[in-house]
């Protein structure tokens, strides 16, 4: 399908941005806490989802897709916020080497569906489908990491993040299907 200038720039810049994060989280320091590295695989991610709203703003003139991009770029960067304030205090806390692994074995499987199904989103004339179908495994993602950081021991002040993102975003993936039938 031939695309216009303005879709390929905006899938371009999309793609830029799905490589940038998949780096970050893939080569994201780790330690011998889970809180530690949940929150320096999650900021890349926030960053992202703020960077894809931003890249949305440019481009769409559908009221739902602006509200909604624009909570994205707050909620996220609020976020992002949260959990710099949180790693001193969430680095400190080991777990043992089988929760380690189970963490990083979940969130291997987590990632490695969530970055296959963004890149293979349909890039069509449509870009507010195109950014519908990158954000949803985008936020399923991101509450399966919630999740998964969940079943094992973490920092106290990082639980409050962790349901907040389940429930925020698990809102958000219910919205964004709606918007998604409707387009």
């Amino acid at each position: 399908m031939n695309l216009s200038r303005v879709a390929e720039r905006y899938y371009a810049r999309s793609r830029e941005i799905l490589g940038t994060m998949t780096l970050a989280m893939t080569t994201a320091l780790e330690t011998d806490s889970v809180s530690h590295n949940f929150i320096v695989q999650m900021i890349p991610h926030h960053q992202a989802a703020v960077e894809m709203a931003q890249n949305l703003l440019q481009y769409t003139t559908c009221v739902p897709l602006q509200e909604l991009a624009d909570r994205i770029i707050i909620e996220q960067t609020r976020g992002i916020e949260t959990m710099q304030d949180a790693l001193p205090d969430c680095g400190r806390p080991q777990n043992t080497e089988t929760e380690l692994a189970r963490y990083a074995a979940r969130y291997r499987r987590i990632t490695e569906t969530m970055f296959a199904r963004m890149g293979a989103a349909c890039e069509s004339a449509n870009l507010n489908a195109g950014f519908l179908l990158r954000m949803l495994p985008h936020h399923e993602g991101a509450v399966e990491m919630a999740r998964n950081a969940l079943r094992l021991p973490v920092c106290e002040t990082l639980r409050p993040t962790l349901c907040g993102i389940i429930d925020t975003q698990s809102q958000e993936l219910a919205e964004m299907r709606r918007l998604l039938r409707r387009l």
